[in-house]
Parts: C-alpha cells; structure tokens; sequence
C-alpha cells in the first residue's frame, strides 16, 4: 500500500506529541520495514525541516530530514500538481497540494489528522488510529 503522509503525523512523532506518537512510530515502523510504502510531499519536506529547525535547532532539522529522505518516497510538487490543487475545491490550499501530489504519486491512500479538510479525496483517507486499525486486520487476516 503506498500511503502519502501528512506533515501532521511526521510532526507527531518527530517532536514526540502526545497522545498521537504511538500511532506515529508504529506506521513509520512499517514504512521503515518495507510493509508500506510512505511518501512524503516535497512541501511536507520544507515545513518540517523549518519546524524542526525552530523547535530543535537546524543540526537536527538536517539529521530529521536526512532520515526521513531515505524512508519515505517524495511526491512532486510541480505545476500540473499545482493547478490541480486548486482545481481540486479543497477550502485548505496547502492541503490541496497534498491531495493532488498524492495522487500524482500515484498513493493508494492519505493518512492525516485532519480528516474535515480531505471531505473531496477521491482516494481513501485515514487517520493514524484508523490506518494502524486497518494495517493490523489486514496482517490478522493474512495469517
């Protein structure tokens, strides 16, 4: 399954954000074991590198980005990817972007903490419970 992540569940378990980080750790684990292939949109790239950079020091923003770039795949951001986010009728422009990178990217689904503002997906969306619920009956059932 190749699953886009929003900026909001890396943040959750880069500056250890509770009570969302479990779910945060187990869904990098699987992309970290290949169970689930993870992307990342090239703008959820800059966001956290400047976030990171502002809560821990830009050391460690580099470091952050350094791994996330050798787990997770990165779905351009580009002018088609562009004009389709505002085509796509999302209230949030930047969350447009990501919809649109997404499919761009050719993801199978989203996973984000903001379910209100991707009510127009047309690929399934999932917060972290409801994908690591998802990921786990899957394995059940594929025992």
């Amino acid at each position: 399954m190749r699953v886009l992540f929003d900026t909001n569940v890396v943040l959750d378990l880069l500056l250890d954000r509770e009570p969302f980080v479990e779910d945060a750790l187990y869904l990098f684990t699987k992309v970290e074991r290949s169970e689930i292939t993870g992307l990342l949109c090239a703008t959820t790239v800059t966001t956290i590198h400047y976030l990171i950079g502002k809560a821990l020091g830009a050391k460690e923003a580099s470091r952050h980005i350094k791994t996330l770039l050798s787990l997770f795949e990165i779905a351009p951001v580009n002018r088609s990817v562009l004009d389709e986010a505002l085509e796509a009728g999302f209230h949030d422009f930047e969350d447009g972007v990501l919809y649109a990178s997404a499919l761009k990217a050719g993801a199978e689904a989203i996973v984000t903490r903001d379910l209100s503002e991707f009510k127009k997906a047309k690929i399934p969306v999932y917060t972290p419970d409801e994908l690591v619920s998802a990921l786990e009956s899957l394995g059940e059932s594929g025992s």
